[in-house]
């Protein structure tokens, strides 16, 4: 079957559920209408259909006509919390929420792909199981639904999942083995001091000064602490504290990011940030309380696995760029906790267009992608479903 063409048939189809989610965008965990609807498409296939893992995911199975492995399509749901600035027609209309990254376009592929597999699953060497996945955007969706058993009942032996790139034009493809996406970890800090009146700074400790002079410590720490060959990120991306313009403030509040990729770098960046934000804060005669989250491990491709999607895409989008080379990202992505589990891989489908305006980065007001790149990214997932059964 020549899945491309097929893809492309499918393509208004394809369309019309990417602009219906697009319209209708849902927080991550609050993802009702979107799971309903994925589940009423899934159950008209004639699939049985699992809903509520993960407290909002959808799980579906299509039975191949032959025996063989278990492969795991993934696409996450939710949206973010920004307000749209793209004026398109198709433009969210649930205030302060958006698809700024493009998981309706992932939703609305996979679901393209199930029809497409599903019209050949007698051929298939094996089974697929189809995910869709709730709140990706760091509120611990890929854990959830692995601990309502995702991964399990049948065992999933392969993942494979992807995501519309907006770094790069339509017609590139990022398709390599090894390390892909950074871990993520959140932070969140608690300075305590003593409050005062602006007017008599003496008698104060000043959480705010010392949050000013925490968050100047912590940039030495990539700079000074981590080798220069590996790759670490420290951002601090918000500061809070006070309320009067009169008022020096009893405690401020700081939260931001660390990205890193191996084990023992994380380790050394959480212990020197912990370190240095006490030992800051103490010269301030301040107190510092640090709580850290593990949002996600880093994303490595198997390379098994990435050498057989590397041939299907040369074989299936043969006029594309498929870049096999570094593709290293400082952004996470919770798809990692799917690949601790089972071998697999996560490529990349570029999705802008300059001559169209969509050149947004993704989490962007005005982030929006060029629709050609659903068909082609449906017709790749499908078709590396079914070498992966094969050739795995």
């Amino acid at each position: 079957m020549d899945l491309l063409a097929e893809a492309q048939k499918l393509f208004p189809y394809t369309q019309a559920m990417r602009r219906d989610f697009h319209l209708h965008p849902e927080l991550g965990f609050q993802e009702f209408r979107t799971a309903g609807i994925v589940a009423k498409e899934l159950q008209d296939l004639g699939l049985e259909v699992t809903t509520g893992v993960g407290k909002t995911g959808v799980v579906a199975m299509i039975e191949g006509g032959k025996p063989g492995p278990v492969l795991m399509l993934r696409a996450d749901m939710d949206a973010l919390p920004i307000l749209e600035d793209t004026g398109a027609e198709y433009a969210s209309q649930n205030p302060g929420v958006m698809h700024a990254c493009g998981h309706d376009g992932h939703t609305a592929i996979l679901l393209t792909v199930a029809k497409l597999l599903n019209g050949m699953k007698d051929e298939l060497p094996g089974s697929i199981k189809l995910v869709f996945q709730p709140a990706e955007e760091g509120m611990g969706g890929a854990e959830g639904m692995i601990k309502d058993g995702v991964m399990d009942g049948p065992k999933v032996d392969y993942v494979l999942g992807l995501h519309l790139w907006n770094e790069k034009p339509l017609g590139w493809l990022g398709v390599a083995a090894g390390p892909y996406m950074a871990g993520a970890d959140e932070f969140k800090m608690q300075i305590t001091g003593k409050g005062g009146h602006g007017a008599q700074p003496h008698t104060t400790f000043d959480p705010i000064v010392a949050g000013a002079q925490i968050v100047t410590a912590l940039q030495s720490i990539v700079g000074r602490n981590v080798p220069p060959v590996e790759t670490a990120v420290v951002s601090v991306t918000t500061f809070h504290g006070g309320d009067a313009f009169n008022v020096i403030p009893q405690r401020a509040e700081l939260t931001g990011t660390i990205r890193t990729f191996k084990p023992e770098v994380r380790e050394m960046v959480l212990r020197r940030f912990e370190e240095t934000a006490k030992g800051v804060g103490a010269a301030m005669n301040c107190q510092v309380e640090v709580q850290f989250f593990h949002t996600a491990p880093a994303t490595i491709n198997d390379a098994g696995i990435t050498e057989i999607v590397q041939q299907t895409a040369r074989r299936v989008l043969p006029e594309s760029h498929v870049d096999e080379g570094n593709m290293i990202t400082m952004g996470s992505e919770d798809y990692a906790f799917f690949l601790d589990k089972a071998r697999g891989m996560y490529f990349f489908v570029g999705s802008a267009n300059a001559e169209r305006n969509l050149i947004y980065s993704h989490h962007h007001p005005k982030f929006d992608f060029d629709e050609a790149a659903l068909p082609r990214a449906a017709a790749l997932l499908a078709s590396a479903a079914v070498d992966v059964l094969q050739q795995a």
